[in-house]
């Protein structure tokens, strides 16, 4: 088998740069927007030395960083984080190799910085300086309401592990080059609408009492957007995923269906719960929370009440009232609090609508397993292609048997090497999802 490599990679964006539109940065005034692909020789040259770079550390420490090709003059040096970028310039243009990549490395921090780099007129390519971004941008994998600076839509390269490269476009994800393929960005299963449906009862749960509130009030309240409370659950989620994949110790989470809530608090066939929750007004903190939010978000737009003007995710997020910024902070505080709770041997258990029923769950190895599983090739898992089980760790097999006997569970596993994969019986077999998340946490 032939493996990929920087030009095969290079070739790959060129034919797809096209594919990703961006917009939103606003660069100084006379600075035109470069929306081009760079020529594929420089493109080749810039992945290949970021390649090796990726092979090379620095004092015993792996090399990891992101660069940006851009003129240094569509930057300024007054603006700044969180709200802006950053430029430092160098006295001197550095040589563009894999060596200075190499000793750059430690100095532009992976989170909140990018090595600058230009194209000369003489084509030759130079390292002017750095763009300081801040670590706002990394919120969209961990959730929350924060804006992050808009990026040009210039050819940007993540260097994130030995061999592994991804580029974007400004901020839009054009391909990884990983384990010697290039692989192109995945739509997400958070985006399939099989898993939504699964706890629509619970969003009509919420709705029933956003409404009984709303009419109670004694002012005004804007109308929300029906896909707001999915949007919240989306961000909850991705926090857990990746604080737990930050932990790097792996963890499962089990979501089970209401009809078996009772009993996994008795002796049963399905798991053992070391750790069991009981108060059931502590158990459903993250529904009071999404609905306090859900009230404040209404409350706070309550001007534009009648004017025909649904309040949503974009408004949550652009706005500055304080009532709101404890909502969040107090939601993805409490998803990290989930997260925490993985770091015990067993799954975190929780019912529809991250209930916490307990932690350190042991999953029964009296329940039958399943010798062949099905690999979801798009979100819907419409598409699929069997698998043998045999060839996962202890963690998935034990989700396997556990999705297998309880067919509308869910089952998160987060292996120790930062894999995701979400596992649901699907049409007769046991079907998983790859890449939970293709945001940026997949790369810690």
């Amino acid at each position: 088998m032939s493996h990929a490599n920087a030009r095969d990679l290079a070739i790959y964006v060129a034919n797809h740069w096209e594919d990703s539109q961006i917009s939103g940065y606003q660069g100084p005034v006379g600075c035109e927007p470069v929306d081009i692909v760079p020529p594929l020789e420089t493109l080749e040259t810039i992945l290949s030395c970021c390649f090796q770079a990726s092979l090379m550390r620095e004092e015993d420490r792996a090399v990891r960083f992101r660069l940006i090709l851009r003129q240094p003059d569509c930057f300024t040096g007054k603006d700044g984080p969180p709200k802006g970028l950053y430029r430092l310039l160098f006295s001197e243009p550095r040589p563009f190799d894999e060596y200075e990549l190499q000793r750059l490395s430690p100095a532009v921090d992976f989170y909140r910085s990018m090595i600058g780099v230009s194209l000369e007129p003489s084509k030759r390519l130079c390292i002017w300086g750095v763009v300081h971004t801040g670590p706002r941008w990394v919120q969209n994998a961990y959730g929350g309401k924060v804006i992050a600076p808009a990026l040009p839509s210039s050819l940007v390269v993540y260097v994130t592990d030995p061999g592994r490269l991804t580029v974007y476009k400004g901020n839009r994800n054009v391909a990884t080059l990983n384990s010697g393929m290039v692989v192109p960005p995945s739509h997400e299963v958070l985006d399939s609408t099989w898993l939504p449906a699964s706890f629509a009862r619970v969003r009509s749960r919420l709705w029933r009492l956003h409404r009984a509130a709303k009419e109670s009030a004694s002012r005004p309240w804007a109308d929300l957007e029906p896909g707001i409370v999915k949007a919240i659950a989306q961000q909850v989620i991705r926090r857990i995923i990746s604080s737990v994949r930050n932990s790097r110790h792996g963890g499962t989470i089990l979501v089970v269906p209401p009809e078996i809530v009772d009993h996994v608090f008795d002796e049963n066939s399905y798991l053992s719960i070391e750790y069991r929750v009981t108060d059931k007004v502590a158990r459903k903190r993250f529904e009071t929370l999404v609905l306090d939010l859900m009230n404040n978000l209404a409350e706070v737009y309550g001007q534009k009440a009648g004017t025909g003007k649904t309040i949503g995710w974009k408004e949550y997020v652009a706005s500055g009232a304080e009532s709101l910024a404890l909502c969040d902070e107090a939601i993805f505080d409490l998803a990290q609090f989930f997260a925490d709770l993985a770091s015990v041997d067993g799954a975190v258990v929780f019912s529809e609508g991250f209930e916490l029923l307990g932690f350190g769950a042991m999953i029964s190895g009296g329940l039958k397993g399943t010798r062949t599983v099905a690999k979801a090739l798009d979100i819907e898992g419409n598409e699929r292609q069997l698998v043998y089980s045999g060839s996962f760790g202890a963690r998935h097999r034990s989700a396997f048997r556990f999705c297998s006997a309880v067919h509308d569970a869910i089952a998160i596993v987060i292996s120790q090497d930062r894999i995701v994969r979400l596992v649901k019986w699907k049409e007769e077999i046991v079907t998983y999802w790859e890449g939970v998340s293709n945001s940026i946490m997949e790369f810690y």
